[in-house]
Parts: C-alpha cells; sequence; structure tokens
C-alpha cells in the first residue's frame, strides 16, 4: 500500500512539472511569434503635444 502512494506522489509531482513547463513553454512562442503593432504617438521632432509621451527610438 506505501508503495502505491509513493508512485501516486511520483506521479502527481512528474505531471505538476509537466504542466508548468508546457505553461511557460506556450507563454515564450506567443511571446517569440507576436508583432505588436505601432501605437499613436508623438514623433519627434514635431511640435509636442500638450500631454503624452514620445518614443525616444521610434520604429514606426
Amino acid at each position: 500500500m506505501a508503495l502505491i502512494r509513493h508512485w501516486r506522489t511520483i506521479l502527481l509531482v512528474a505531471a505538476g512539472c509537466a504542466l508548468l513547463l508546457g505553461a511557460n513553454l506556450h507563454l515564450i512562442m506567443v511571446a517569440l511569434e507576436s508583432q505588436p503593432a505601432c501605437v499613436p504617438h508623438q514623433k519627434p521632432g514635431v511640435k509636442p503635444a500638450t500631454t503624452g509621451y514620445t518614443a525616444a527610438k521610434s520604429a514606426c
């Protein structure tokens, strides 16, 4: 009976580690594949708006 309990614990820990690893790999894949769109912002060298921020180095 103790042997069955021991294997059940090992399987639960292994399943939890696999779930955690899978979730992290999914987050890494999504981060590498996503391409964020340009957001509207005040361009450097243009008359500054009264409020808002400008990009330090605009890629758009």
